[in-house]
């Protein structure tokens, strides 16, 4: 039985990372793949949202929110207002997760299982366009831009080890950024472009980790017994949200972009992962299993304001907030 895409990192997270460094589990997953097309998909209907408190604001016509589901059978990449509102279908050909915005919002890149292997795609914001990027047996995994888009980071095995690379928005000119035989994973470029936030168990347990956009100069942010992971930087580069175990659970937080100022912004009413920024900073969005269900949330960026914006019989993970 395959698990799904962005639920895989996710769900078992505190099993993955411990084994992956150690063991040299491979990062694929075995799926169908099916002929790509480049056009968007018909909306699809679309539950009611369900409203947890109030105080919320109401959404911006384009304050769009990209995300990943298997609702129609195959996961796929879709596309809502960030009240779950004005839901289409980007992606149908063949398993697909992890959507990143270009820094510009006209282009998404993603992962997409292919020709037997992992590789990262890109396509047009109405899911037409649909390239692929990298093209290896190893695995290639969770893109991110850099904020002038000359640039994407992702992670690979591609030498036998869990690493970060970058490469240009075309998949030419692949850089390695990492060298260390550990699990290093997950890159996350600031808004500056000056550091890029990443994972790493070079130290024992999944800790976030800064680099300079070369690799070097790594620096170690968090320092604790528990699992922290998926780091998404606050748009003005101040702030680091994550989701860590530490209180049992999977719970979101923020700290300073120094490692200080720690924020517990959810209660641990089940497993809280995958934070996103809005591109406001006045928001986060994430995936919480607190329904029984896993989906998309959406907060203030001080943990108030609680509302799922997925409806509660349809996964939803790996929300990125259009910027």
């Amino acid at each position: 039985m395959r698990v799904a895409g962005a639920a895989w990192r996710w769900l078992t997270a505190a099993a993955l990372l411990t084994a992956l460094a150690t063991a040299g589990v491979p990062l694929g997953r075995a799926g169908a793949q099916g002929e790509m097309s480049g056009q968007a998909d018909p909306p699809v209907a679309y539950l009611p949202l369900v409203l947890l408190s109030s105080g919320v604001p109401t959404p911006a016509e384009k304050d769009r929110i990209a995300f990943d589901s298997d609702r129609d059978s195959v996961n796929s990449i879709y596309i809502m207002n960030w009240d779950g509102t004005g839901l289409a279908r980007l992606t149908a050909a063949a398993d697909s997760w992890s959507p990143a915005w270009s820094p510009d919002g006209k282009r998404i890149a993603f992962e997409r299982f292919w020709d037997g292997s992992d590789e990262i795609f890109v396509m047009n914001a109405d899911g037409s366009g649909q390239a692929r990027l990298t093209n290896d047996s190893a695995s290639d995994l969770a893109p991110s831009w850099s904020p002038d888009g000359t640039r994407i980071a992702f992670t690979s095995n591609r030498f036998d080890n869990s690493d970060i690379f970058t490469m240009n928005p075309d998949g030419s000119d692949v850089k390695r950024l990492t060298t260390e035989w550990a699990w290093d994973a997950q890159p996350a470029w600031s808004p500056t472009g000056a550091r890029i936030a990443f994972v790493s168990n070079r130290e024992g347990n999944p800790e976030i980790y800064l680099m300079n956009p070369n690799g070097s100069a790594p620096k170690r942010l968090t320092e604790d017994l528990a699992i922290d992971q998926e780091p998404c930087w606050s748009p003005d580069g101040t702030r680091i949200a994550f989701s860590s175990d530490r209180a049992g659970d999977f719970r979101i937080y923020t700290m300073t972009a120094y490692g200080t100022d720690l924020r517990e912004l959810t209660d641990g009413m089940g497993d809280d992962s995958m934070p996103s920024w809005s591109p406001d900073g006045t928001r986060i969005a994430f995936v919480s299993s607190r329904d029984g269900y896993a989906g998309i949330y959406v907060m203030n960026a001080d943990g108030t304001g609680l509302m799922r914006v997925t409806a509660v019989d349809d996964w939803g993970s790996a929300p990125a907030w259009q910027p």
